[in-house]
């Protein structure tokens, strides 16, 4: 799975890189040369959902959705799991029916046939990231779920205040730095 996680990876780096560079060259040839892409806009949003479909597998993998937590980890380590194998359960059921819905919207605009605003694209090809990004986040939850049932997490989400605590203490001199006092 190693591949999948810089593929992953990869993908969301590119697609910031190309978002920056798209709208940079916006930026300079509507203010340098008062010319404007047609096209940039739309590209950039095109971007943007891949993003958000490819991070949000991303988020998941690696801990980082937000979420409310408090009453789960007041609870014991077992009911904690059991708390978190259910939530998962039901990640799991709606990514899985989000799937299968991102191919039936898709098998309907590629039926269709019609292209892009401005770009000569048919639509159902930026929006092939729906199902496919489903598809990635169902496979994150079933990891996390498997981890969950082995007992090797007992919560869908990370812990922002102890990450935030080892990497000051991790910091040599952290205490002594001037914006590390109140």
């Amino acid at each position: 799975m190693r591949w999948l996680h810089r593929l992953e990876e990869g993908v969301i780096a590119f697609l910031l890189a190309a978002m920056t560079l798209v709208t940079f060259g916006q930026v300079v040839a509507r203010y340098g040369f008062n010319y404007s892409f047609t096209w940039a806009l739309e590209l950039n949003t095109v971007f943007f959902a891949w993003l958000i479909f490819v991070g949000m597998s991303y988020g998941v993998r690696v801990g980082a959705h937000i979420g409310v937590d408090l009453l789960v980890r007041r609870l014991g380590p077992r009911n904690a799991r059991v708390v978190a194998a259910a939530a998962c359960a039901l990640c799991l059921a709606y990514a899985l029916i989000l799937t299968w819905g991102g191919i039936v919207y898709l098998q309907k605009m590629y039926a269709v046939g019609i292209l892009m605003q401005d770009i000569p694209v048919p639509q159902w090809i930026p929006r092939i990231v729906l199902p496919l990004g489903f598809a990635l986040l169902t496979l994150r939850f079933a990891e996390l779920m498997w981890r969950v049932l082995r007992g090797q997490a007992t919560t869908l989400l990370g812990d922002e205040a102890q990450d935030a605590l080892k990497l000051r203490t991790d910091t040599p001199g952290a205490a002594d730095a001037p914006e590390a006092r109140p």
